[in-house]
């Protein structure tokens, strides 16, 4: 708007002027970002929503953006919501499930467009990324494995390698294998590869002793599925005369942080002779443990330094005594060394930050959710108790907001509370050992309320306060869909629970206004004619989208007018002019009545005249009824004044008259009526 003055000097006058700029559609709506990536997890359940970034039109009014749209897809669909200050903005809405195993990405069109004509608009490029979850078990290539094995086959021999795989990606699709429920004879026998699934052989096989072995092998993925194959081993037999071995003393368990120390003493022996007598002893090569020779035939199994308990609390050292003969034997004995602990580790949180949602009016001492946090030690040094650090916060009474339990973790709400009052706040929890001296850590919990519907709309125009209504006024030469006025209403509430909806529950006048249902405004159904009444009251229902809903009323006075120059019609004059209506009614419904009872009457009088006449003929004897039967009509007499189709009449008419003057009916009642009447 451009204002300016103008002056005029003969005569005096001074003129304000107003230039009014008209705006036409000369800018085409444009996003923030032209391209938008969006990380979605596949198990997202549909329905979700998802925020988007929005466009800018500087152009105004229907010029400026008016909504958003995207390509037709079987996976999404756009929204169009609009801000307070009119600036709409899209919302993303999953229409179906995604999956990442049949489409890990896909590629969506934004587009905005204003309301001008031609209209314009502007596109973003969105892009989504699939996320996996662990929707996939692992399964073996084949349930059942059948190998065979000689007797004298050597240690760390290859039995057979299983192999499964899992359609997932990333921690979800890596498969370690594992022996599911192995008996201690098969884990001393065999040795399985937990990357390759590779099935060793640790120890030497003997024949007499047992000759097949059905080992079960378990495939796990890294979100705990798994599949599970059978291993069939038979032992080939042979001849075999193997060295023995003879474990003296054990020391276990020894403490993770003492040096050399004496592990085992164990003596050597064969029963054979010569060079196949002679023995020697090993064990794996990559274990923290050394084997010394003693006196004769004897071997002292050391270690070789200090050990760490929490990266390997047992060692299994697999002794191997090999004679010299031809073909050489071997005997093999698994020592199991145990690790005691020392208090080295501080605990740690299964995760450095917690959130827990809980839905605002809770009851008091609510479990609302947990932490946990584990210590690689063991024992004593591995038990935690956990508490509450003191808040950094002086407007937060985190000791009148929840408490926890010190030796589970829970996390209770002391008391309930208001997502409108506090709708998040956040603390630190610590867990500390037993172990002397403690250690300990904290973690960060995140409490975030979830709305709960527990807030009606509140109508902010027209206001329902008590006082003079507000009257809207409508020329009655307004068109169909002319706007009348606006309902504006709020929601304390958040989320869908503020998504409001308005409807039209009662008009003076059906069918002349209608209220759209998600803006609120009141607009005219179709044109108005001479005979529509002047006033007209609405009553519009505002409705949130909670569950349950909760609503408000808000009553609408539209008056009609030829112009605004139409004096206006205060609203008492229009509720006199109803009374008098409904005292009008109750007159039309008295009158009514009485007119009613008057033909009922009417008609009885009638019916009795008749009766008295017919029996005064019948008594003269002046009317002779014919010989044969008389057509006659079945007519209805019910309630409207018609005869009954229960009965025939006779007409009788007067003999020997050139009129033919009427002159009584006689009822013939039909014999299956007159059989029935007997019967009774």
């Amino acid at each position: 708007m451009l204002h300016f003055q103008v002056l005029l000097q003969n005569p005096l006058q001074f003129i304000t002027n107003e230039l009014q700029v008209i705006d036409v559609n000369d800018h085409s709506p444009v996003f923030f970002e032209d391209k938008m990536q969006l990380k979605i997890v596949e198990s997202t359940l549909p329905g979700t929503v998802i925020p988007l970034g929005s466009a800018e039109d500087l152009d105004v009014g229907r010029n400026s953006l008016q909504n958003y749209t995207i390509a037709p897809n079987s996976h999404f669909h756009v929204l169009t919501r609009s801000r307070r200050d009119g600036r709409k903005y899209p919302e993303l809405v999953l229409d179906k499930a995604l999956d990442r195993e049949e489409q890990p990405e896909l590629g969506l069109t934004l587009t905005a467009l204003d309301g001008g004509s031609p209209p314009r608009s502007g596109t973003a490029q969105i892009h989504i990324v699939v996320l996996d979850i662990n929707d996939n078990a692992p399964e073996f290539a084949q349930s059942l494995y059948e190998v065979q094995i000689l007797e004298n086959s050597p240690i760390n021999s290859a039995i057979v390698t299983v192999s499964a795989s899992d359609l997932d990606t990333g921690n979800f699709g890596t498969i370690s294998y594992a022996f599911f429920h192995a008996s201690e004879e098969i884990i001393k026998t065999f040795q399985l590869n937990p990357i390759t699934g590779e099935m060793q052989l640790v120890k030497y096989l003997n024949f007499e002793a047992i000759n097949t072995y059905e080992v079960d092998i378990e495939a796990k993925d890294g979100g705990g599925l798994s599949g599970k194959s059978t291993v069939i081993v038979q032992v080939v037999d042979v001849n075999d005369n193997p060295p023995e071995l003879t474990l003296s003393s054990v020391n276990s368990p020894i403490p993770e942080n003492t040096g050399e120390t004496v592990v085992a003493v164990f003596s050597v022996s064969d029963l054979d002779s010569g060079d196949n007598g002679k023995v020697m002893c090993s064990i794996q090569n990559d274990l923290p443990f050394l084997l010394k020779p003693s006196v004769e035939n004897f071997y002292t199994l050391m270690s070789e330094g200090a050990l760490d308990r929490e990266s390997q609390a047992e060692y299994n050292i697999t002794i191997t005594v090999t004679d010299l003969g031809t073909p050489r034997l071997k005997t093999e004995h698994t020592i199991t060394v145990q690790v005691s602990d020392v208090n080295d580790n501080a605990p740690a949180f299964t995760q450095s930050s917690y959130t827990l949602f809980v839905r605002e009016n809770n009851s008091p001492a609510l479990h609302i959710g947990s932490v946990s946090a584990t210590d690689r030690d063991s024992g004593t040094n591995a038990q935690v108790t956990y508490s509450l650090l003191p808040t950094h916060d002086p407007h937060l009474a985190l000791a009148s907001l929840v408490s926890i339990n010190a030796d589970s973790g829970h996390l209770f709400a002391l008391r309930s509370l208001d997502y409108e009052a506090l709708r998040a706040f956040e603390f630190r929890v610590g867990a500390a050992d037993r172990g002397s001296p403690a250690l300990s850590s904290d973690a960060l919990v995140r409490v975030v309320l979830v709305d709960d519907n527990d807030n009606a709309p509140f109508v902010l125009y027209p206001l329902q306060n008590g006082s003079a209504p507000c009257t809207e006024l409508l020329p009655r030469q307004a068109e169909a869909g002319s706007l009348v006025t606006k309902v504006v209403a709020v929601d304390g509430d958040s989320g869908q629970n503020a998504w409001l909806s308005y409807q039209l529950l009662k008009a003076t006048e059906p069918g002349l206004f209608g209220v759209w249902a998600h803006n609120g405004e009141v607009r005219t159904a179709r044109l108005l004619s001479e005979r529509d009444a002047a006033r007209h009251r609405l009553l519009v229902l505002v409705k949130d989208n909670g569950e349950p809903p909760l609503s408000a009323t808000v009553t609408l006075h539209v008056l009609l007018v030829d112009g605004f120059s139409q004096p206006y019609l205060p609203l008492p004059e229009a509720a006199r002019e109803r009374a008098q209506a409904d005292s009008l009614t109750v007159y039309l419904v008295i009158a009514l009545a009485s007119v009613t009872s008057l033909f009922l009457f009417s008609v009885l009088l009638l019916v009795a005249v008749r009766l008295c006449r017919r029996r005064r003929a019948a008594s003269e004897g002046r009317c002779s009824v014919p010989g044969g039967r008389f057509p006659g009509h079945l007519v209805d007499v019910s309630g409207t004044g018609t005869l009954s189709q229960s009965y025939q009449y006779e007409v009788c008419l007067m003999g020997g008259s050139g009129t033919n003057e009427f002159k009584f009916l006689k009822p013939i009642i039909p014999n299956g009526l007159i059989q029935n009447t007997k019967q009774n």
